[in-house]
């Protein structure tokens, strides 16, 4: 008798087990680029002002780079879940070797484009600043030659969270993290390299964990040659993540411009409010990377009951952890914003978003961990489209209407709360149609709208 077969007691033990298993290390992997990162600032900080603002137009490039390699990361997941699921662990690897290829490929290109472009690019983030510019361009050059490493451990983060392993992802991303933040002081400092040094020790940390995450590919003995067929369908299926994801960036920047049109204040209290929206988007991220694996086990397993009881318990502990957020944020009301800004105008408009901001994240808990399970099922093409949906239909409409009817920071928190229900409302209608639970070792990119096994 399988573990999702059994009693609904024992089978309540076991999941919640296994998802803190799979949820808290992806959770520790998760917040050791963001710590490090202000290590990075922290050291780089007291060079002077010109190369933290270099630092901080040549970071906000290698941001979107990350944020390529966490496509690659969930759509390897879910289809390497899959074969794992039906009992073919060299499958479930072998989709890690494709997407480890593509990711190879991606972040040689660019590692060599960025030496053309890091320049152009730097001027164009900096505004009029040549001395910021050109510092950042400097940064970006050396700091690229990480990209290729960078994206073999996304790859290889997916398809070890599919086969169920969130130990050695642990121990490399940690492992890489905590030596370039030991290179960079010394680089910066002892050594006399300044900036550079700080670009050195992230390439050098993004390569070592790159190469660890291929170790762990090699050391599982299955063939390394690349598929051109398998290979397109990961870009199919990262086609769409990256398409929402824009849908993501285009949202959040229409509300970053609008906070502007505001005023300093209220664009300042937006950023901070925004930036601990962000944080427990991360924290709930940990609990979606547990319900891809999970979920996408189970269907590849054949067991599309089990996946969808999954689905509910991941959705109510999102929920949960939603719930402790709003308390937690509802209490520090008055504190927390203080932590961020001593401007008394700022901390008054922050109380504006603030209200929204709370009331939104028990919604929110949901929508995160429904985006897992969509995700481990591959049903990629139908989140896509809600996202596109809702930010096209719900968020930027309601966020420039705010603007025109001058509603200030809490109109554009309105829309922000707006987009989050429309994708609640799309997610559970999805999960209560059974659609997305799709069995079998692989679901095709193709598929549309088959009907639940």
């Amino acid at each position: 008798m399988s573990q999702l077969a059994a009693s609904p007691q024992i089978r309540s033990a076991i999941t919640a087990r296994r998802i803190a298993e799979l949820a808290l290390p992806a959770l520790v992997v998760l917040a050791a680029e963001p710590l490090y990162v202000l290590i990075d600032t922290a050291v780089v900080g007291h060079l002077g002002q010109v190369p933290l603002a270099a630092l901080a137009v040549g970071g906000t490039t290698l941001t979107l780079v990350a944020w390529l390699g966490t496509v690659v990361a969930y759509g390897t997941t879910g289809r390497s879940a899959r074969r794992f699921g039906a009992g073919d662990r060299a499958a479930a690897v072998a989709e890690g070797v494709q997407a480890s290829w593509l990711a190879l490929a991606a972040g040689l290109l660019v590692a060599v484009v960025l030496q053309f472009a890091a320049g152009p690019l730097a001027r164009t983030l900096a505004g009029g600043g040549p001395d910021v510019a050109g510092a950042a361009a400097q940064w970006l050059r050396v700091a690229a030659l990480g990209a290729p490493g960078l994206l073999l451990a996304a790859a290889g983060n997916g398809w070890l969270r599919g086969v169920q392993d969130a130990r050695r992802p642990l121990y490399f991303v940690l492992g890489a993290n905590l030596l370039s933040a030991v290179l960079c002081p010394l680089l910066v400092y002892p050594l006399g390299l300044g900036l550079v040094g700080s670009a050195i020790a992230n390439a050098t940390a993004q390569t070592i964990g790159g190469l660890l995450f291929a170790g762990a590919l090699i050391a599982e003995r299955v063939s390394l040659r690349p598929k051109p067929r398998l290979i397109l369908q990961q870009l199919v299926l990262s086609r769409d993540l990256l398409v929402r994801g824009l849908a993501f960036q285009a949202s959040f920047l229409s509300a970053t411009a609008v906070a502007a049109r505001f005023g300093a204040a209220a664009v300042g209290a937006h950023q901070i409010a925004l930036q601990l929206w962000f944080f427990t988007a991360l924290v709930l991220d940990a609990l979606a990377i547990a319900a891809q694996s999970l979920v996408g086990a189970a269907l590849g397993g054949g067991d599309a009951d089990g996946a969808r009881w999954l689905a509910r318990r991941v959705a109510l502990i999102g929920g949960g952890c939603g719930l402790v957020f709003a308390a937690v944020l509802a209490a520090g009301a008055g504190a927390i914003p203080a932590l961020f800004s001593a401007d008394q105008v700022v901390r008054d408009q922050a109380m504006v978003a603030w209200p929204w901001f709370a009331a939104m994240q028990p919604l929110a808990g949901v929508v995160f961990a429904l985006d897992g399970v969509m995700i481990g099922a591959g049903d990629v093409r139908y989140l896509r489209n809600l996202t596109i949906v809702a930010a096209l239909g719900c968020f930027l409409p309601a966020i420039w209407l705010a603007h025109g009817l001058d509603l200030g920071l809490g109109g554009i928190w309105a829309g922000l709360t707006l987009f989050v229900v429309a994708r609640l409302v799309g997610l559970l209608l999805r999960l209560r149609s059974g659609r997305w639970a799709v069995t079998g070792a692989v679901r095709a990119p193709s598929t549309k709208s088959p009907t639940a096994s």
